[in-house]
């Protein structure tokens, strides 16, 4: 499967972004979706998750309550809207793909088969 994650920019700590990952080349619900973000010299980090059906989902604590991941199997995407953005929230942030619904960690980098180029998402302050 190919990823393609959009939807990133430069906005004002308070505001919305939503980023996009579209999906090509295989059957999308196959696959959970995963974004992580990473900042200038720091390692990449998880941000949400959603399962195969998008009835799980799971979020790192420092989004918890702001960002929402959902996915639309018919259109083959996922989607993660950020609300309440902050500073630190600046990254590139990247949506991944895992195949097989066994042993799946949502917020371990090595669970996922698959990666998307990055989007940058800048935060001011």
């Amino acid at each position: 499967v190919q990823l393609q994650a959009s939807g990133g920019g430069l906005v004002q700590a308070g505001g919305s972004l939503r980023l996009s990952c579209a999906a090509s080349g295989r059957t999308f619900s196959w696959y959970a979706i995963g974004w992580f973000r990473q900042a200038p010299g720091k390692e990449r980090e998880f941000v949400a998750a959603i399962s195969w059906s998008g009835v799980s989902t799971f979020y790192a604590d420092s989004v918890k309550g702001r960002f929402t991941i959902s996915r639309d199997n018919f259109e083959n995407a996922a989607y993660l809207q950020m609300n309440s953005l902050k500073p630190e929230d600046t990254a590139d942030y990247y949506c991944a793909a895992r195949r097989s619904q066994r042993d799946w960690d949502p917020s371990r980098r090595g669970t996922y088969d698959y990666w998307g180029q990055g989007t940058l998402v800048t935060v001011s302050s």
